[in-house]
Order: structure tokens, then sequence, then C-alpha cells
């Protein structure tokens, strides 16, 4: 849930479960979505399904959207990959203290709700095969104050804090929660942060890997966490973004 476009990190997520011959199934956001991801899914054939809109503040499209994948998947479902987030753009620049009252229940409700939201839906459907996986996004804004985040960073840390709930509420049923802290990436989403390009400049320069994260990087992590070699890790954030989290003040050579 989340292919925008080739950029999306959701994107890169889904060329990594299709070379490990995942059977996928892709949803957009918008019918304006649609076609994109269409053209993206037909790239991975025979492995993806594209099989509607899904907008996540619509409890109705939520129930279509599991009944669908239910059908297709004969009532189971292995992992559920999480990629959503969104905040007004006038709430990601100027001072934190002016964030709206309806900004932030808008990122709120998409970029953390929705991960309890999906999460129940899909829990019946990998109780059918004794356990699952459910992979989230997030970025090292949920944990540090990160300039122009903004409310964003606020709506992460409730999302990194919905994967620790999760993960204990549906821990004995097998189902595993967890989610990645991807470095900066050049995406749809993140052209909403200002100086975004500086950002990705500078994390490059310092980084202990001397480089930035790409999207493959994020979805091979993702199919680790799928698989059978992750069983025993739940309620964890992995940080894939060469090493930045690591970091504390840099100082200049001389």
């Amino acid at each position: 849930m989340g292919v925008a476009n080739k950029r999306s990190i959701a994107w890169g997520i889904a060329q990594s479960f299709a070379k490990a011959n995942a059977e996928i199934i892709l949803t957009y956001q918008t019918e304006r979505l649609r076609e994109n991801v269409e053209q993206l899914a037909a790239t991975l054939q025979p492995h993806a399904t594209v099989i509607g809109p899904c907008d996540v503040q619509s409890d109705a499209e939520l129930d279509e959207v599991f009944e669908k994948v239910s059908a297709h998947f004969g009532g189971k479902l292995d992992i559920l990959v999480h990629c959503l987030a969104f905040a007004n753009r006038e709430d990601l620049m100027g001072s934190f203290t002016n964030t709206s009252r309806a900004g932030y229940a808008l990122a709120q409700d998409i970029s953390s709700f929705s991960l309890i939201a999906t999460a129940k839906r899909a829990r019946p459907l990998m109780e059918a095969v004794g356990g699952g996986s459910i992979i989230s996004l997030s970025y090292l804004g949920a944990e540090r104050v990160v300039k122009n985040y903004n409310v964003m960073g606020v709506a992460k840390a409730a999302l990194e804090a919905s994967v620790r709930y999760c993960a204990q509420d549906l821990g004995g049923l097998n189902i595993r929660v967890n989610a990645i802290s991807a470095g900066p990436i050049k995406t749809l989403a993140a052209s909403g942060v200002r100086d975004f390009g500086k950002v990705l400049n500078y994390v490059k320069d310092i980084t202990p890997l001397k480089r930035n994260t790409e999207q493959a990087e994020v979805g091979d992590t993702a199919v680790f966490l799928a698989s059978e070699m992750a069983r025993g890790i739940t309620g964890e954030v992995i940080h894939v973004d060469s090493g930045y989290h690591l970091l504390g003040l840099m100082v200049a050579d001389e």
C-alpha cells in the first residue's frame, strides 16, 4: 500500500518482493494515480495485481479492499506492507506551533492510524495461515527534530508507537509488526519538504557509508522482515539509512 510512481519507496519494496517470487496486490489512493500504478504493475508480471483504489480515511474503502484481497488470496494473507503518509504542505514549513488542528489530525489519520486500521483488517487473513508480517515505513524525524518535517515527525513518532502496540497485540497470533526507518530518498512525498535537495547532499557527505539510501536497500530489508529469517523480530524499527541515525554532532576537519 502506497505505490504512487516509480520513485516511491513502496515501489522499491514491491520490486524486491517480486524478485522473491511473492504474489503481490497493489492499491492506489485516487483515480489520478491509477494509470501510473497499473503501468508499474505490468512490469512485474506475473507477480502483481492491481485491485483498485484505497483511501485509508474511508472505512468503506478499506473494507472493500480487504474483501478483494481475501477473495484474491482465498481468505489468506502473509504480508502487509504499509507505506502511507501525508501532511498538508503548509504544515511542513514555518513554525511547528502554527500547525493547525485540522492539519495535525489529518497527518495522524493517514500516517499513523491507517496502520491500525489496516492491521485490524489483515488480522483474520493472517490468522488463517498461522501468522504473518506487517511492515510499515518510518523516518528519523520520528526520533529527532528534523527541520521542515514538523507535524510529519510527530505523526511518524505515533506510527512507531503504534508498531510496538500492534506487535504486542498481535504477537500471540504469530503476527509480527515492524517498521523500516529509511534514509532520505527523492520521492514525490519528499518533494513537499522544503530544502529536501540540501538534505540529500548533506546526508550523503556525512553518513558512515558515504551514500544516500536506495529504494532497493529498503525493499530488500522488507523482504527480510517478511521472511522466516526474521521470525524472532517484532516491534522493531530498523534503520536503513547508511548509518546516518548513529551520528551525533559533526565537527568539520581542520
